[in-house]
């Protein structure tokens, strides 16, 4: 005789159906909003505004808050909404710091693999769209910076080094959100810094693409309005 339970054996029922699709276009748009700055550090969200905009009921809106709340993005306040926590100069530049340690250390990896992996990952970042956006919207931007790094985490094969530099990506996203790149000088300066750092790795140079690639980190912390520097990597 099984010891499941009616529950455990049961189909969901339709509620449930619509529910969850509902809650998770919710949690799609309300985070989309986060990561690309249309919901700013400090703004108040409110479920009604939120459910009205997607047509649909308050519950799915207020389950989405409460999952990006245990993300950290959010904090509730009952009755009153869903405020946007603000990111910290402290949390930003510990974060730009992990990056140039994880980005540093895959740099050295590829050397280590040999001068043909530096320079074909170097070419390959060349054609990257990071390095010519031509007309990226903002938010494609953001993602294309994203995913210019990630791939040269990727390409020095250490899954663990990976998986943590993966684990921070939506914390990425939301503090270079803030980094003005709808500005065009600031645009064609981050445009600038890609193409520095994948020309360094294109020529085998991994004590110049390290420096490139703190360069690029401590402009961007000057951009969201961080004063204090980066470590020096050693070459």
């Amino acid at each position: 005789m099984s010891n499941t339970t009616p529950s455990e054996t049961a189909p969901p029922t339709s509620g449930d159906r619509q529910r969850q699709p509902a809650t998770d276009r919710a949690y799609r748009h309300v985070r989309a909003g986060l990561l690309d700055g249309s919901h700013p550090d400090g703004h108040l969200l409110s479920e009604g505004e939120i459910a009205r905009t997607l047509g649909m009921s308050r519950t799915p809106v207020r389950e989405a808050f409460l999952r990006l709340q245990s993300e950290g993005f959010l904090r509730l306040y009952p009755k009153r909404g869903a405020l946007v926590v603000p990111i910290t100069p402290a949390e930003a530049h510990s974060l730009l710091e992990a990056r140039l340690a994880l980005e540093s250390f895959a740099i050295d990896k590829l050397a280590a693999l040999g001068e043909q992996h530096l320079v074909a990952v170097g070419r390959r970042l060349l054609d990257h769209p990071a390095c010519d956006p031509g007309e990226l919207s903002d938010s494609e931007m953001h993602e294309a910076d994203r995913d210019f790094h990630a791939q040269l985490v990727t390409a020095a094969d250490s899954p663990v080094v990976t998986d943590l530099y993966s684990a921070l990506r939506d914390r990425q996203l939301r503090i270079t959100s803030t980094a003005r790149t709808h500005e065009s000088s600031r645009r064609a300066a981050v445009t600038e810094q890609h193409n520095s750092l994948a020309t360094a790795l294109h020529h085998g140079d991994t004590s110049l693409a390290k420096r490139r690639l703190r360069e690029h980190l401590a402009h961007t912390m000057r951009a969201i309005g961080i004063s204090e520097d980066l470590p020096h990597v050693e070459p």
